[in-house]
C-alpha cells in the first residue's frame, strides 16, 4: 500500500466518486511491477485486449486501488502516476451493460466504472482509456512501508491522516486547532488514512468549498471497532483507548466502506498542511 504523502503536497488527488467530465485532464494511476513502469516509460503503455471494460489501458484516479496492483506480485509493485484527456466517456455501472465492452465502437473514449456500483469486488472505481496516446506519465510512486490504510494503527505511532471541511473551518483550526464531535464511533475528531474518506465529506458542502487537512496523528492506544453494536463503540475511550479504528469494507459502520479513525484528544493531532479538491488536474 501507499502512503497518501506520496501525494504532491497541496495538490488534491480527485475524488473517485465524481462523475468525468468529458474533455478534462485528470490525474490517474496505474500499478505495476517495477520492471513493466520502466518498460512503459520507453514504450508507452500497451492496452489490454481484454478486461471487464473490454479492450483498453486500465487505470483509477483512486490511488488505494492502483496500489494493489498487481495481485500476484506483491512484493515488486509500483504505481505510475498519469494524467490523461479523458475524452468523451462513457459510464459503466452495471454488469451486463449495453456498452459495457463496446463503448469505443459508440463514439467513447473512455468508460468510467463509479465505486460500489458493484461491478468490481474491491468497490473503488476504474477507467479504461482506449488510446494510449491519451495518457501522459508524470511519475512513478514507489512503495512505502509506512501509513497503510488497510492495515491495523499500532500503538503509539505517528501517522499521516486527513480531515475533509470547509475552507473557512479549515482556517478556523489551523489558528485554534480541533474540536470534538459525536458520531458513529462516540465523541471525537473524526479523521481518516484514506484521503478518498477525506475528499467526500462534508457532504452538505460543495466541492469547490472544501478542503482536506492532512495531519500527523499520534494515535497512542488504539481500539479496533469493526461492528455496528461493538460493546466499546461509543465508550472506547473510558476504557483508556486514545483512538477508535473503524477498518475498511466492515459492513454498514462507515457507507462509503473506507476507513474511519476517532481521536479522542485533539493535542495529539498537528496540522501539516491544506489539500484543496479541485475537478481538473493543475499544470504540472
Amino acid at each position: 500500500m501507499w502512503a497518501e504523502s506520496d501525494l504532491y503536497p497541496g495538490v488534491s488527488c480527485l475524488q473517485s466518486n465524481t462523475e468525468p467530465v468529458n474533455g478534462t485532464v485528470y490525474r490517474m494511476y496505474h500499478g505495476t511491477t517495477e520492471r513493466a513502469a520502466e518498460q512503459i516509460k520507453v514504450f508507452g503503455f500497451q492496452p489490454s485486449q481484454d478486461g471487464m471494460l473490454g479492450r483498453g489501458v486500465y487505470l483509477s484516479r483512486d490511488l488505494n486501488k492502483a496500489s494493489r496492483y498487481p495481485l500476484d506480485k506483491p512484493h515488486e509493485r509500483v504505481v505510475i502516476r498519469v494524467k490523461v484527456d479523458v475524452g468523451k466517456v462513457k459510464k459503466i455501472d452495471q454488469q451486463g451493460h449495453p456498452l459495457q465492452k463496446t463503448w469505443h465502437d459508440h463514439g467513447y473514449d473512455t468508460a468510467w466504472c463509479p465505486p460500489n456500483c458493484g461491478m468490481l469486488s474491491s468497490n473503488l472505481e476504474e477507467d479504461c482509456v482506449w488510446d494510449p496516446k491519451r495518457i501522459t506519465i508524470i511519475d512513478v510512486i514507489p512503495p512505502s512501508l509506512q501509513n497503510t490504510v488497510l492495515a491495523d494503527p499500532v500503538e503509539g505511532k505517528n501517522y499521516t491522516m486527513f480531515y475533509g471541511t470547509s475552507k473557512e473551518d479549515a482556517e478556523k483550526i489551523k489558528a485554534h486547532g480541533f474540536c470534538q464531535s459525536n458520531g458513529i464511533l462516540g465523541h471525537g475528531v473524526y479523521l481518516s488514512r484514506d484521503v478518498e474518506k477525506a475528499f467526500t465529506v462534508p457532504a452538505h458542502v460543495p466541492v469547490h468549498q472544501r478542503s482536506v487537512l492532512r495531519v500527523k496523528v499520534n494515535v497512542g492506544k488504539v481500539k479496533k471497532v469493526d461492528y455496528q453494536g461493538h460493546p466499546l463503540q461509543k465508550t472506547w475511550h473510558d476504557h483508556e483507548y486514545d483512538t477508535a479504528w473503524c477498518p475498511p469494507h466492515c459492513g454498514m459502520m462507515v457507507r462509503s466502506g473506507l476507513e474511519q479513525d476517532c481521536v479522542w484528544d485533539p493535542k495529539r493531532i498537528t496540522v501539516i498542511d491544506v489539500i484543496r479538491p479541485k475537478s481538473k488536474l493543475r499544470s504540472l
